[in-house]
């Protein structure tokens, strides 16, 4: 049986800067989104009052989406072979629309911005492994997808991070606390 365990030298410092890269964006996206997914319900409830049938369904239609538009962004990503401009596309999307959550003043735009969100998200999905894929050497491509993927769940545990915790108080529920954690998406200070 072959030796499968790469020496000391080819550790992290030997993935292509294209990973490290791939992987701080979708980290830093989780961040973001994570702040901004903790407080949504809260927000529709409490300042928009909306039902609790009403987000079930807003959030329905936000994760079908974003399951559907992966199916086709894959296909997409393979007949173009454009997975960079797919990926940054997907991504654009979703960091666009985190402003629109704190200045919805209806359930309208927050179901537009949450459809569009999961729409970056669908489109970013296949092409951004797919291009870590192509980016990784044969030999590192596990190493690869195990840091971009450690970097996301990273950044989905900072999102939820007890340091913006002061906002799930309901007396702080407003549009300023909303709107203070979009803003701050890619600060970690409280």
């Amino acid at each position: 049986m072959a030796n499968h365990v790469l020496p000391p030298s080819i550790g992290l410092r030997a993935l292509p800067r294209g990973i490290w890269t791939l992987g701080f964006v979708s980290m830093f996206m989780d961040i973001s989104s994570e702040m901004i997914h903790a407080l949504l319900p809260v927000y529709l409830v409490t300042v928009l009052r909306a039902s609790t049938l009403t987000v079930g369904l807003i959030e329905g239609l936000a994760e079908a989406t974003a399951m559907i538009t992966k199916v086709f962004s894959g296909a997409l990503s393979d007949w173009l072979g454009r997975r960079k401009l797919l990926a940054a596309i997907g991504y654009g999307l979703s960091a666009v629309t985190k402003p629109i959550f704190p200045l919805a003043t209806t359930i309208e735009w927050v179901v537009a911005a949450r459809f569009l969100d999961r729409v970056g998200k669908g489109v970013r999905g296949a092409p951004r492994d797919a291009l870590v894929a192509d980016l990784a050497p044969a030999r590192l491509r596990g190493a690869s997808f195990g840091l971009r993927q450690s970097l996301d769940t990273i950044g989905a545990f900072l999102g939820h991070s007890p340091r913006s915790g002061s906002c799930y108080s309901p007396a702080t529920i407003t549009r300023w606390c909303f709107g203070l954690r979009s803003s701050a998406r890619f600060s970690l200070s409280p």
